[in-house]
C-alpha cells in the first residue's frame, strides 16, 4: 500500500466519521446536505436579520427582510408563493419580529398550507448565497439598443442639443444655464466691436 492510497483511505474514514455524526461540512440539524455551498439555518437568518438594518443583533428577523431572503432564495416566485402568503403567515405570530425558532413554526405553518416540503425551503434558503448578492438576469438587446438609442446626444434636438458638445459630452453648467454676458450689447447683436474698425 502506498503512502498516497493510505492518504486517502484515511481522508475518506475521517469523511464517514463526520457524516455519521452529522459535522461535516453543510450539514445542518445533524443530516448532511447535498450542497456544498449550503451554511447553516441559524447563520443564514442571522445574516438576513441583519440585511438593512444596522442595529439589529441578528437575533430577530422582520417580514420585509424574510420576503427579502425568500426573493433571492427563490422561494417567493409569484405563482406558488407570493408575499401575500407570507404576510398572512407571518401576521399570525402576532409580532413584527421573531426570533428563530418562532421563524421555523412560520416556515412550517406556510409550507403546509401551499404543499411544499419544510425542507425544499429550508434547503433553499441555506444556498441562496449572502444578503444582496443576487444573480440578475442580463438585460434583454432589445433594452440595450432602446438605451443606446435615447442616449445618443446627436440625436437631441432644441435646447437639450446645447447642452453637449460635438464629441457628446455634457458642458455642465454652461449647458443648462444661460451665462449672461456683460458687454452691453444685447442678445443677438451680429456686429459686436466692429464700430472701431469702421470708423
Amino acid at each position: 500500500m502506498s503512502s498516497q492510497d493510505a492518504v486517502e483511505q484515511v481522508t475518506q474514514e475521517v469523511k464517514d466519521v463526520k457524516l455519521e455524526n452529522g459535522t461535516a461540512a453543510g450539514a445542518a440539524n445533524g443530516t448532511a446536505t447535498k450542497d456544498d455551498n449550503a451554511i447553516p439555518f441559524k447563520d443564514a437568518f442571522k445574516a438576513f436579520s441583519k440585511f438593512g438594518d444596522p442595529k439589529s443583533d441578528g437575533k430577530q428577523i422582520t417580514l420585509s427582510q424574510s420576503d427579502k431572503w425568500m426573493k433571492q432564495a427563490k422561494v417567493i416566485d409569484g405563482k406558488k408563493i407570493t408575499t401575500t402568503d407570507t404576510a398572512i403567515h407571518f401576521k399570525k405570530l402576532k409580532t413584527l419580529k421573531v426570533g428563530v425558532e418562532d421563524y421555523s413554526k412560520f416556515l412550517d405553518d406556510l409550507a403546509k398550507s401551499k404543499k411544499i416540503e419544510l425542507d425544499e425551503i429550508k434547503r433553499k434558503l441555506t444556498t441562496c448565497g449572502q444578503p444582496g448578492v443576487s444573480s440578475h438576469v442580463t438585460k434583454s438587446p432589445a433594452a440595450a439598443a432602446a438605451v443606446d438609442r435615447l442616449t445618443d446626444t446627436t440625436k437631441y434636438t432644441g435646447s437639450h442639443k446645447q447642452r453637449f458638445d460635438e464629441t457628446g459630452k455634457g458642458k455642465g453648467i454652461a449647458g443648462r444655464k444661460d451665462v449672461v454676458d456683460g458687454s452691453g450689447y444685447v442678445s443677438g447683436y451680429q456686429h459686436k466691436d466692429t464700430y472701431d474698425k469702421s470708423h
